[in-house]
């Protein structure tokens, strides 16, 4: 499956980039981090332009993002759950619709570049919970262009080392997630020991 993803991208370009991206973006389970690493190491051999590259994964994201949305919008529990199925995975929607309560618009942000496997999840569940369209279009076009931005420039500064690179930045983002949920547990905790206790 990569190597027809990176032929795919070496072959067509920017339209191809666009195109699988938009598709990883809805759910289905491709290593979209890695191929905007290899995408940047094509950029610095002069394979492809930076801003086209830049351009075509940040839209390619944002329409799949706004796709996602508008499925669990007016698609509800039993269309996500058909996705679910389709994508080999289950979503667990109300989990996540607390989280994308919970987490507001930087979780969107985070959740389209750093921790990157929740995003067509938390794009589901933000519909379904019903965050405003216009909040959930500006943290997604926010994320989705850093995203692709760090990543594609990762690939070009690094494009020596680029499987090196996608290992180190797979361990980084499980520990900000680790760290993350400590931070959120450790405040949970610290909210319900500072509640006056009932006798």
């Amino acid at each position: 499956m990569n190597d027809q993803l990176l032929a795919a991208v070496s072959q067509y370009g920017p339209p191809a980039l666009f195109g699988i991206v938009a598709i990883a973006a809805i759910g289905a389970p491709l290593p979209i981090t890695l191929l905007l690493i290899v995408v940047g190491s094509m950029i610095s051999q002069g394979a492809m332009n930076l801003w086209w590259a830049i351009g075509a994964a940040s839209a390619g994201s944002i329409l799949g993002d706004q796709a996602g949305y508008a499925i669990g919008r007016w698609g509800g529990q039993v269309v996500v759950t058909k996705l679910s199925r389709l994508f080999g995975k289950r979503a667990n929607l109300q989990a996540m619709e607390a989280k994308a309560k919970a987490w507001g618009g930087p979780g969107i942000f985070m959740t389209r570049w750093l921790l990157s496997p929740l995003g067509p999840w938390i794009n589901l569940a933000s519909g379904t919970a019903g965050y405003p369209w216009r909040r959930f279009l500006f943290w997604d076009i926010l994320g989705e262009i850093t995203g692709a931005a760090v990543f594609i420039s990762l690939g070009r500064f690094f494009s020596d080392r680029v499987m090196a690179l996608y290992a180190v930045l797979g361990d980084l983002t499980w520990a900000i997630a680790a760290l993350l949920a400590a931070v959120v547990l450790g405040y949970q905790l610290l909210a319900r020991l500072r509640r006056p206790q009932v006798e």
